[in-house]
């Protein structure tokens, strides 16, 4: 499953020097593209509220072998997030479009770095093709 979180269903109007001028649903179709080069089926999946969010890991585990979110702004202070990810219990690659390291001190910190087997930043849509290498070496695939 690819997860997408709060305010990634603006891409292509937010900030395009940061983020880009593709949209969700160009992102997704270059997602899917990576995915079959990698031997993967996708799902996606986005929302703007933060339980949602939460409810969708908890069922997660029920159909899925591996995660790749990019959970946004909650990245970086849900523990609500974090706890029900390690509920879930399933391989997960935190990714951000943005280099997020180098953007405002608050952005630095993640929530969820440690309980992840990897993490991708700052390379726009082609992040999530590292992602989906690291989830796949972590699978053994």
């Amino acid at each position: 499953d690819v997860m997408h979180g709060v305010n990634l269903d603006q891409l292509g109007r937010r900030d395009p020097e940061v983020y880009g001028t593709f949209t969700l649903p160009e992102l997704e179709v270059r997602i899917k593209g990576y995915a079959a080069e990698l031997g993967f089926d996708v799902t996606f999946w986005q929302t703007n509220h933060e339980g949602e969010f939460c409810e969708e890991l908890h069922r997660a585990r029920d159909r899925a072998d591996g995660l790749v979110l990019n959970p946004g702004a909650w990245t970086h202070y849900s523990y609500a997030i974090r706890d029900a990810l390690e509920v879930c219990g399933l391989p997960a690659v935190e990714v951000h479009i943005s280099e997020v390291d180098s953007r405002d001190d608050w952005r630095r910190l993640s929530v969820i770095r440690d309980i992840c087997v990897g993490r991708v930043q700052g390379k726009g849509a082609d992040g999530y093709r590292d992602a989906l290498e690291i989830l796949r070496r972590e699978l053994g695939e």
